[in-house]
């Protein structure tokens, strides 16, 4: 357990009856994100298929509070070798406190220890929280040159749901 003044918390895998939880904490995450100029759409969640790949590849972990209450997840999926982190987040009550970072690095972890070439995630360039964080943790921003189809597929996909073009990019955490 982690403790925050008063409040414990750990970060562990997801469980099955658990997913339904998340699209909540996506929600709620998503208006931070929203507030930084990041996005201009509606909310969405990630597509449950992909919330159950995760799971069933060992890549979905949860932050949870000290009564086991989970407030913030991170998912990866297996994409050309690598673990892409197809969504991260933790409710805005809990933001800012280290609970982002650690999840990046059970991801990062996770990823290592399924001998992945990397981890890839698609983010904004511009908001504290999104680009320069993912830097601080080792990641690059990939050029337009440097992207597989596969995250150039990602990022057009954003685009067309609202992200904007200019401040959207790819990153990579090459092992």
């Amino acid at each position: 357990m982690t403790e925050i003044g008063q409040e414990a918390w750990t970060i562990r895998s997801a469980r099955l009856d658990e997913l339904h939880l998340l699209a909540a904490i996506e929600i709620d995450a998503f208006w931070a994100l929203h507030d930084a100029g990041a996005v201009a759409c509606e909310p969405t969640s990630l597509p449950l298929d992909i919330v159950e790949q995760s799971l069933a590849e060992n890549l979905l972990f949860i932050a949870a509070d000290n009564t086991d209450q989970p407030f913030g997840f991170v998912a990866g999926i297996r994409k050309d070798g690598s673990v892409h982190i197809a969504e991260i987040d933790v409710v805005r009550r809990w933001q800012k406190q280290g609970v982002g970072r650690r999840l990046i690095e059970k991801a990062i972890a996770a990823a290592r220890a399924q001998e992945a070439s990397g981890v890839t995630l698609t983010t904004d360039r511009e908001v504290a929280f999104n680009a320069p964080f993912y830097a601080s943790a080792g990641f690059r921003i990939l050029k337009d040159n440097e992207r597989s189809a596969v995250l150039t597929e990602i990022l057009e996909n954003e685009v067309a749901h609202g992200a904007d073009p200019a401040r959207r990019v790819a990153m990579l955490l090459r092992f």
